[in-house]
């Protein structure tokens, strides 16, 4: 095993994660947190946690249109360029707009999309045969044309797309009738035809993206074919969707859907509370017990395909020696941080994966997935010890962290007193809201940080989505890491379409990279949605991301 410079290019296909940041009461939550892990335990119910946390497989369907609903996000999207939708905000809004050749389902399984259907020929071909008579919301109707020229913007290097890693075995993208794309691969590659079901597969016409030049995303229409299309934007307040009626599937319930930007978490939770917003995905965590008990609505909790870590980011220091990492580990108290950080709605983990996206392996397969691992329990003299065998005694490490909800803030503060308890030297660093996605693209705002906080979801149903991120180059492997036969594994679990055959190679790399702790893991976490008591409808799960979640949202009665 050796290590090399992280690289940039390729795609984040998670990306991810809730930005979480303590800011000037660092210290005093450090103090608290501690104490409560040391001496009186995980903070009671009232603090703001739930105790009963059981998934629902969906929401009651709604019964009637509604002339509009209004829904929280907890930051703007910078863009909603469908190559660059690579983060919660985005793909919230964007999933009701544009659509892709195939679709994520609430159940979290592939069906056709703008693609009537898809067939694999031969172990390199992929041929999409396109829906007749979609139209754009500019009310042109959509071809062949449009599908290539919307794949080909994900793989042109000019757009920096995040999805571009997606297209790393594309050989060409060809239309092969009116209504019929073509798509040739180097090699096998199991993973491009789920990811045609994320923002990766989206189409956009080709007329309305070249007119917009580069303000595409930004201002004007998105030249998309959802059930919803682009109204007002209000840039720093909200963004307007209006029902598009010429849509080719089922209208959309609501006429209008807004977009409320409420960055604040208390201003959000009393949004909720009040009825100036009808419902929000991704609550703060600390307002989980105030919103279920509240009786102005009902919190849901449904499959996330998410795990909060600790993601290395600077081999070159401390962290570089495995025992430090071991060490770390071993301190963090992950059952506190789950009942403080995330409200009591998770669940701890020694996996980088969640035990979901191994729905379609055989059962001996997630067993040996997930035997072996790392211990996810507390050791401090253990930790004590590897620290001092390492001679990491009262080194630094700085870990960044960011102001918009309790969950990863308080991560940080558990990894700096975890830290503190084993004689490591642990600081914060303070990155904004709006940059702290710059950490995930850009590797001069990671300079002289060595971890961060990093909740990140599966996009597709596949453990092989997170584990990727551990090859060779990979856009999220920002520790550089590289072994050789972790790389030869990747690309022979990559390779294999049968999903049984594919994750008997995917418990190897599971278990080869939980050895290597690249990223520490934390815990599982379920999605979480409130609505009140007018509006019904929208999905549990984390297919919103890639689902037009909004057009199932109507009236309860």
């Amino acid at each position: 095993m050796t290590t090399s410079p992280a690289r940039t290019g390729g795609a984040s296909r998670s990306r991810r994660g809730r930005r979480t940041f303590l800011g000037a009461t660092a210290t005093a939550a450090l103090t608290s947190f501690a104490l409560l892990a040391a001496c009186s335990g995980p903070p009671k119910d009232d603090a703001g946690g739930v105790t009963d946390v059981k998934l629902s497989a969906s929401t009651p369907q709604a019964r009637g249109e509604i002339d509009s609903f209004t829904w929280a996000v907890y930051a703007e999207p910078p863009t909603l360029d469908y190559t660059v939708a690579f983060d919660y905000p985005q793909n919230t809004v964007l999933s009701n707009v544009c659509e892709s050749l195939m679709r994520w389902t609430p159940g979290l399984t592939t069906e056709p999309g703008l693609a009537r259907q898809a067939s694999n020929p031969d172990p390199t071909t992929w041929v999409y045969d396109l829906r007749p008579g979609v139209r754009f919301h500019d009310g042109k109707e959509m071809t062949a044309d449009d599908v290539v020229f919307s794949l080909d913007r994900q793989r042109n290097p000019d757009n920096a797309a995040a999805w571009a890693q997606v297209f790393q075995n594309v050989a060409s993208i060809d239309k092969s009738g009116p209504l019929q794309v073509t798509v040739k691969l180097n090699k096998p590659d199991s993973q491009f035809p789920q990811y045609m079901a994320t923002a990766a597969g989206v189409v956009a016409s080709k007329a309305a993206v070249e007119a917009a030049g580069k303000d595409y995303g930004t201002t004007g229409g998105l030249g998309c074919t959802g059930p919803f299309q682009l109204g007002t934007w209000n840039k720093g307040q909200s963004i307007e969707l209006d029902r598009f009626d010429g849509y080719w599937g089922t209208k959309a319930k609501a006429k209008k859907t807004v977009f409320r930007v409420l960055t604040d978490p208390s201003a959000r939770t009393n949004a909720l509370l009040s009825g100036e917003v009808d419902g929000g995905y991704l609550i703060p965590t600390e307002s989980y017990a105030r919103l279920s008990g509240s009786g102005a609505g009902t919190l849901y909790f449904g499959e996330g395909l998410s795990t909060v870590n600790l993601n290395v980011t600077n081999m070159q220091g401390p962290l570089g020696d495995l025992r430090v990492r071991q060490a770390l580990s071993l301190a963090l108290d992950r059952s506190g941080f789950v009942k403080a950080g995330l409200g009591g709605a998770g669940t701890t983990t020694n996996s980088l994966t969640t035990r979901a996206a191994w729905a379609a392996a055989p059962e001996g397969t997630r067993k040996s997935a997930f035997e072996g691992l790392p211990p996810s329990g507390q050791d401090i003299e253990k930790a004590k010890a590897l620290v001092k065998e390492a001679g990491a005694g009262g080194k630094t490490l700085t870990v960044a962290t960011s102001s918009i909800g309790q969950d990863v803030s308080l991560l940080a503060t558990a990894v700096q007193a975890a830290g503190t308890r084993i004689g490591l030297d642990i600081r914060l660093k303070t990155i904004a809201p709006n940059a702290f996605t710059a950490l995930f693209t850009d590797p001069q705002a990671r300079e002289g940080i060595d971890m961060f906080p990093l909740t990140y979801y599966d996009s597709i149903t596949d453990p092989l989505d997170l584990l990727t991120n551990f090859k060779t180059g990979a856009y999220m492997n920002f520790a550089g890491y590289s072994d050789p036969e972790y790389d030869r594994l990747v690309e022979q679990a990559g390779g294999v379409y049968p999903a049984e055959q594919r994750m008997e190679i995917a418990a190897k790399l599971q278990r080869k990279a939980s050895e290597q702790l690249l990223w520490i893991p934390v815990a599982e976490w379920p999605t979480a949605l409130f609505m009140n008591k007018r509006i019904t409808g929208a999905p549990t799960t984390i297919s919103y991301m890639y689902y037009p979640w909004a057009a199932d949202v109507g009236a309860v009665r």
